[in-house]
C-alpha cells in the first residue's frame, strides 16, 4: 500500500500501533508486524489505535484458540475442505465496494469436516481477500445461503464461532451478515446466537427470503443460484489464492502469513511454479486482473457481468432488519427541532407558509427508477398509471419458475423510526392482484393490515374487497391462500376483523389484523386527528401483542415484522399514516421533531408519499394535537389559520 494514500494523521496512528504491538511482540520473541498488516488493523477500526490494539490481541488469541496457524491448503483435510465451494469469495462487491463472502450451508457435512478444518478454510480464503486494499476500506458483507441446507448440515458451535471471529477477531470490516432462506427450526438457535453479537453489530445481521437478496446486493454481484447473474467458478477463486500464496513478494510478509505455511517458503522449485502458471491457464485467470489490484472491482475474473458498483445504489431492505431497533430513521437530522420550537415554526409559517414548503418537496425529482413497475406484463398490476414503484425498495415476491415476472407486486418498503422496512406501503389490491397480495402478507409474515380507504367511494371502486367483509361470509381463495373473517368490531371511526389465513399447499394456520379507517371524508383530510391518533394507537398495541404471542416463532426485528398500509394509490393517506406514526415514535424518545425530513426520506422509498398539501398540513396539526394530549404542550396555541380544505387521495 503505498503511504501516500493515507492521511498524515493516519500514518501517525499506523507508527503509533507498529512501535506498541512491536515493541510486546519483541520481547516475545516473535516477529514484527510489518507496515501493511497493521494498516490493516486500523482501518478495520476507523484508525482507532486502542480499538484496532484491541482487535490484534484478539485475532491472535482467537488464531491460538482455534489452530488456525500453521495450515497448507495443499494438504488434507485442508485440500479438500476448501475445493468443497462451501465458502468462496465472489469476484464481485456490493454497492459500497465492500468484498462479498459466501457460506452455503447445504454443503457443509459436520460428520466429514471438523470445525477446525472449516475455519481454516474460511480464513485461508479471507487471508487472500484482505490483501485488497479497498477490501480493507470497504469491509465484508457475510453471506450465509441456508438454501436447501437441513438441519444434518447446521452445526451451532461452528456458528457461533464464525460469529464470534467475525465478531472482533478478525481485522475486516463486517459490513452485514445476510442469513438467506432461514428455515423454521433455525429460529431457536438464532436467538441464542444473536446474544454472541455485538450490540452495535445486530442492526446489520439480516435474516431474509432470497427474492430480498437484491435489496441488499445489486443482482449483477450475486451467483446465479442466489438470484444474481454472475457464473462463479470457484476452481479460479482457488487457482489465483495458490498463485498469491506461492508469490513472496505479495504474501509472504503479509499480516496473515505466520499463520500459514506458505508454500513459497517450502517450494522455491521451478516445477511448483510452473504448476500454479499452468493451473492458471487452464482457468483463464489473469494476474494482472487479480483482486490484489487495488482499483479493480473484483479481479481474478469470471463470467459475469459488469456489477456497475458506483451507478447501483441498492439501499437494504428486508422484512427481518437484524436485532437492534436503531437501524432507521436516527436523530440526526439538522431540520429536527423540540416541540416547543416546532409550534413556533408551524405558527410562523401559516398555512400558506407549511402549503409553500409541501410544494416545494413535490417538486423534486424522484429517487430512483421504475423499470419493473413498466414492464408490460407489470403494468396491469398497477391501479393507477402515474402511481409506480420505486425499484430499489420495491416489496420482491418468491419467483415462480414458469413466470419470471412473478416477483412483481404494486408494494414498497418504507423504513419507520429506528426499525428498517416498519411498513409496506401499497396500493389498495385490484381484482387479479389479490392472491399476490396475501402471497405478499404472507412471504413478510405481516401480522397487521391497515386500510385507511374504503372500497367504494365518490362512486367508484377504490379497492377490492380481498377478505371476507363479515363473521358470517364465505371464506376467500386465491390461488393457495384461504382467507377466513373470525370476528369483526366496530368503533366509531374504524373497524378490526380477525383474520385466518391459510396456506393450502402446507395446511399452516396464521392470524392476521385488519384495521380500516372509515373515518377520512371522501375528499380533505379528518377534521381533527383525534380519531386518527386513536386509530394509531390501536394498530401499535394489536402489533405488539400479536408478536408477544409468536413468541420464538419470531427472530427479527423487536418491532416485528413490517405492518401493511394501503389506501387507494398506496401514497396520500398511506403516506399521512406513516408520517405520523415515525414522528410521534421520535417525540416520545427523543422530545424531537422533523416532519419535513420524514416526508423527504419516505418519499425517498415510495414515491409521491404524502399526496396533497392538506395531508401535509394535517401532520403538522395533528403532531401538535397528539403532543398536547400527551403533556409535551401545555396549552394548545391558535392554529385557526391552519385549518383544513378540501383535497382527495
Amino acid at each position: 500500500m503505498e503511504t501516500g494514500d493515507l492521511t498524515l494523521e493516519q500514518e501517525q496512528a499506523v507508527d503509533v500501533f507498529m512501535n506498541e504491538i512491536n515493541s510486546k511482540r519483541k520481547s516475545q520473541k516473535k516477529s514484527l508486524i510489518t507496515r501493511s498488516s497493521a494498516i490493516k488493523f486500523l482501518w478495520a477500526r476507523k484508525f482507532n489505535i486502542d480499538n484496532a490494539k484491541k482487535l490484534y490481541e484478539q485475532h491472535e488469541e482467537t488464531r491460538q484458540r482455534e489452530g488456525l496457524f500453521g495450515f497448507n491448503c495443499a494438504v488434507e483435510p485442508l485440500r479438500s475442505e476448501i475445493q468443497t465451494q462451501k465458502f468462496t469469495i465472489l469476484p464481485t462487491r456490493d454497492s459500497t465496494g465492500a468484498a462479498i463472502a459466501v457460506f452455503t450451508a447445504r454443503y457443509h457435512i459436520p460428520q466429514l469436516s471438523s470445525r477446525q478444518t472449516t475455519l481454516q478454510g474460511i480464513v485461508y480464503q479471507l487471508d487472500i481477500a484482505l490483501e485488497n486494499v479497498k477490501t480493507q476500506r470497504c469491509g465484508l458483507v457475510f453471506i450465509y445461503d441456508m438454501s436447501d441446507s437441513k438441519y444434518s448440515n447446521f452445526d451451532y458451535e461452528l456458528s457461533q464461532k464464525i460469529l464470534t471471529l467475525l465478531k472482533g477477531g478478525y481485522p475486516a470490516k463486517l459490513k452485514k451478515v445476510l442469513i438467506v432462506t432461514a428455515p423454521l427450526w433455525f429460529k431457536a438457535p438464532f436467538k441464542i446466537l444473536r446474544l454472541f453479537v455485538q450490540e452495535k453489530l445486530r442492526d446489520r445481521v439480516f435474516t431474509i427470503s432470497l427474492p430480498q437478496l437484491i435489496q441488499h446486493i445489486p443482482k449483477e454481484s450475486l451467483p446465479i443460484h442466489l438470484g444474481g447473474t454472475v457464473n462463479v467458478e470457484h476452481s479460479k477463486w482457488l487457482a489465483y489464492c495458490l498463485n498469491y500464496m506461492t508469490n513472496s513478494d505479495k504474501y509472504g510478509s503479509s499480516a496473515m502469513s505466520d499463520h500459514i505455511c506458505n508454500s513459497n517458503n517450502t517450494k522455491k522449485d521451478i516445477g511448483a511454479d510452473t504448476k500454479v502458471i499452468n493451473l492458471l491457464k487452464e482457468n483463464n485467470v489473469i494476474e494482472e486482473s487479480a483482486i490484489v489490484q487495488d482499483n479493480l472491482l473484483s479481479g481474478w475474473t469470471c463470467n459475469t457481468t459488469n456489477s456497475k458498483e458506483e451507478n447501483s445504489p441498492m439501499p437494504p431492505s428486508s422484512v427481518s432488519s437484524g436485532f437492534s431497533d436503531d437501524d432507521s430513521l436516527r436523530c440526526d437530522s439538522s431540520q429536527s427541532l423540540t416541540i416547543s420550537q416546532f409550534v413556533e415554526y408551524v405558527v410562523k409559517k401559516k398555512r400558506a407558509g407549511l402549503i409553500k414548503e409541501y410544494e416545494e418537496i413535490k417538486t423534486r425529482s424522484p429517487d430512483g427508477t421504475f423499470n419493473s413497475a413498466r414492464v408490460r406484463p407489470n403494468l396491469l398490476k398497477n391501479r393507477y398509471t402515474d402511481v409506480l414503484c420505486y425499484d430499489h425498495t420495491r416489496v420482491l415476491l418468491s419467483q415462480s419458475e414458469k413466470d419470471p415476472m412473478s416477483d412483481y407486486i404494486h408494494a414498497n418498503f418504507v423504513d419507520g423510526y429506528k426499525q428498517k422496512n416498519a411498513f409496506i406501503s401499497t396500493q389498495g389490491p385490484l381484482p387479479h392482484t389479490c392472491a399476490d397480495f396475501w402471497r405478499m402478507v404472507w412471504e413478510q409474515q405481516v401480522l397487521v393490515i391497515v386500510m385507511t380507504t374504503k372500497v367504494f367511494e365518490c362512486g367508484k371502486i377504490k379497492c377490492e374487497q380481498y377478505w371476507p367483509p363479515e363473521e358470517l361470509s364465505e371464506d376467500q381463495i386465491y390461488q393457495n391462500f384461504k382467507v377466513s373473517t373470525k370476528s369483526l368490531s366496530q368503533f366509531d371511526n374504524f373497524a378490526v376483523t380477525r383474520l385466518e389465513l391459510t396456506n393450502t399447499d402446507t395446511n399452516e394456520i396464521r392470524q392476521v389484523s385488519h384495521f380500516r379507517f372509515n373515518s377520512w371524508p371522501d375528499f380533505g383530510v379528518p377534521q381533527n386527528a383525534v380519531a386518527m391518533l386513536d386509530f394509531l394507537e390501536k394498530v401499535r398495541k394489536c402489533q405488539s401483542s400479536m408478536l408477544q404471542d409468536l413468541g420464538d416463532k419470531w427472530a427479527g426485528h423487536q418491532r416485528g415484522p413490517p405492518i401493511v398500509v394501503h389506501c387507494s394509490a398506496g401514497i396520500g393517506r398511506t403516506g399521512t399514516f406513516c408520517t405520523l406514526d415515525i414522528c410521534i415514535n421520535r417525540l416520545e424518545e427523543t422530545s424531537t421533531v422533523d416532519i419535513k425530513g420524514t416526508v423527504e426520506r419516505i418519499r425517498s422509498q415510495r414515491a409521491y408519499s404524502i399526496q396533497t398539501p392538506e395531508q401535509y398540513v394535517f401532520c403538522h396539526l395533528a403532531l401538535i394535537e397528539y403532543a398536547l394530549a400527551n403533556g409535551f404542550l401545555s396549552s394548545l396555541p391558535d392554529l385557526s389559520d391552519l385549518k383544513p380544505q378540501e383535497d382527495s387521495d
